[in-house]
């Protein structure tokens, strides 16, 4: 702490007497030059080799504002990790921080407060200049008056692949509680889908932010180039129909609010011209039409709710409106939620899930027209790569599609059941330039695990055991799985046919709750989610492999965070 105070303390000398001022110097800081127009206080409360914590009060002296941008710029290599009270982005070395909803007003004398972390050298000082509104605090006497409406040009024609040559928004929620977590800097600037899975969702629940907020602080961190906005389109009527964690607010019949109070909300924000400059990738009701084909109709895994849901067709319904609906935005790329490769990669699921995708595709409007690709591993943990083993593979004369883990799987991987299910959803009658996104949040499986070769040759299960990098006990574990990782990180056209692996679980949120938890999000206890739990048919009555201790889908996780950061492959 002592080397901290002193450099901080030169810091705040060196301001003061480039300024020419002889005024007393906060110990952790400085306050920039007043003017007529506004004054700034900016104060390093914290710095360290490697990073710093400051806070940041403007005060407006002009006329009364009804929101404000405040902007400077760094003297070194500063990047900003972190901001509250305010959306904080960075283009190169320049830094916009905008007002939020509840902090915008700011009257004549009225100041507003925020704060951030970045990373740094240690040396970081007092920035020479700010901009309120455009206004230079330093010396400009007209004041700073309400900005117009922002605006961006126009969109341009779709691109075939969103990712490509673009940035992708990270979510400043997500971010501040990664990087609230030891180590979780290494990660907190990540980008992560917006998961909208209720209808309090669209305006901001509980405090958090809404859509349009979301929608907002993409602009900002926009600059001059393109950037992705990943939102999660997930509040079917009756959703997820064979996991009770992740039921929903809605009821099976209620199509009609789904309909007005959902979908057509959302769908006239997108279509906002204000938005009209962003890349918006929607990933339409993660795992609903497989439980159709799966988990319904006499299957031995079905489950009364899914024979309802497709009896009322209302799985099918949704998707087709959201589709529609969503789609008349010429800025927005839909991808359909596929599963993933230890779900639908048998031959009785393959054929029979893209058939009932393209029902969806076209329905209640939509056309395929309305499709940009796919998604696989949603929120899930199978492996992108199986490195020791190929589903080619003998031994001793047997299969290795014989073997426990595999069990008659066409696939053993992400990767080659996303590009081969591709090909079968083009000969369904979806375009042959679909894409595919391929979910890596939670799939790395590192750490002192993962194998490092092929198992024994003793038998097919020791060969596939012993080598396979998706270390859970059985395919059909879904829930907070213990020992997983992060996994690749997001990155676009990685494979052919693949536009990008993205996080669209944002890691270190749970997948349900391990015991009961009383809630008004509509929110199950599955047991599932219960390290305890021995199972059931979908994971062949094995133990469910989840952690313990954790709280409703959707909320915050540390353990679980802790945990992937630990087991992550690539290594952080």
């Amino acid at each position: 702490m002592r080397r901290s105070r002193m450099a901080l303390i030169a810091a705040g000398a060196l301001v003061a007497a480039a300024a020419g001022s002889a005024a007393a110097v906060a110990p952790f800081g400085a306050t920039a030059a007043a003017a007529a127009g506004c004054t700034v206080d900016y104060k390093i409360q914290n710095q360290w080799n490697g990073g710093l914590t400051a806070a940041v009060s403007v005060t407006n002296n002009g006329a009364a504002l009804s929101s404000w941008q405040l902007q400077w710029s760094f003297a070194g290599s500063e990047q900003i990790s972190q901001g509250w009270n305010a959306t904080v982005s960075q283009s190169g070395a320049a830094v916009t921080a905008k007002s939020l909803s509840y902090n915008g007003a700011l009257a004549t004398g009225g100041s507003a407060s925020f704060g951030f972390n970045a990373s740094g050298n240690g040396n970081s000082t007092v920035p020479a200049t700010f901009k309120l509104n455009g206004v230079t605090c330093n010396g400009d006497s007209t004041g700073p008056t309400d900005p117009p409406d922002p605006t961006d040009p126009p969109a341009g024609s779709k691109v075939n692949n969103p990712y490509a040559g673009a940035k992708v928004y990270v979510n400043p929620e997500w971010s501040a509680n990664a990087a609230a977590e030891p180590g979780g800097s290494r990660v907190a600037n990540q980008p992560t889908g917006v998961w909208l899975d209720r209808i309090a969702a669209i305006e901001g629940a509980n405090g958090g932010m809404g859509l349009r907020d979301h929608l907002d602080a993409a602009l900002a961190q926009k600059g001059s180039g393109e950037l992705v906005v990943q939102l999660v389109i997930y509040n079917l009527p009756g959703r997820d129909c064979s996991a009770l964690a992740s039921n929903g607010e809605l009821g099976p019949t209620e199509i009609g609010r789904y309909k007005t109070e959902y979908i057509d909300p959302i769908a006239a924000i997108l279509a906002d011209s204000k938005y009209a400059g962003l890349r918006i990738v929607t990933t339409v009701e993660i795992d609903s039409l497989p439980n159709l084909v799966t988990n319904a109709g006499g299957r031995p895994t079905a489950t009364p709710a899914c024979d309802v849901m497709k009896a009322n067709g209302n799985y099918v319904k949704g998707v087709g409106y959201a589709l529609n609906k969503l789609g008349d935005a010429g800025n927005v790329y839909n991808y359909i939620d596929a599963g993933h490769h230890g779900w639908i990669g048998w031959d009785d699921n393959f054929g029979a899930s893209a058939d009932v995708f393209h029902q969806a595709a076209t329905a209640e409007g939509a056309t395929v027209d309305d499709v940009q690709g796919f998604i696989t591993n949603t929120a899930n943990y199978s492996a992108l790569k199986e490195t020791n083993f190929k589903i080619e593979d003998s031994v001793n004369g047997t299969s290795v599609r014989q073997s426990k883990w595999v069990d008659w799987n066409r696939y053993t991987d992400e990767l080659s059941f996303a590009q081969a299910f591709r090909t079968k959803l083009v000969s369904v009658g979806f375009k042959s330039d679909i894409g595919m996104l391929i979910d890596t949040s939670r799939n790395g499986w590192g750490g002192a695990a993962r194998p490092t070769g092929p198992g024994a040759t003793t038998s097919v299960d020791t060969y596939v055991d012993g080598g396979r990098n998706d270390r859970r006990i059985h395919l059909g574990n879904w829930c907070n799985q213990a020992g997983a990782g992060l996994g690749e990180r997001p990155k676009a056209a990685p494979e052919a046919g693949i536009d990008a692996y993205v996080w669209m679980k944002p890691p270190g949120e749970s997948d349900g709750s391990s015991k009961e938890i009383p809630n008004t999000e509509g929110k199950g206890f599955d047991r599932m989610c219960d390290p305890t739990y021995t199972g059931n048919a979908r994971n062949n009555n094995n133990m469910s492999g989840a952690l313990g201790d954790a709280p409703i889908s959707g909320k915050w996780f540390s353990a679980q965070f802790q945990e992937l950061m630990k087991n992550a492959y690539p290594a952080l």
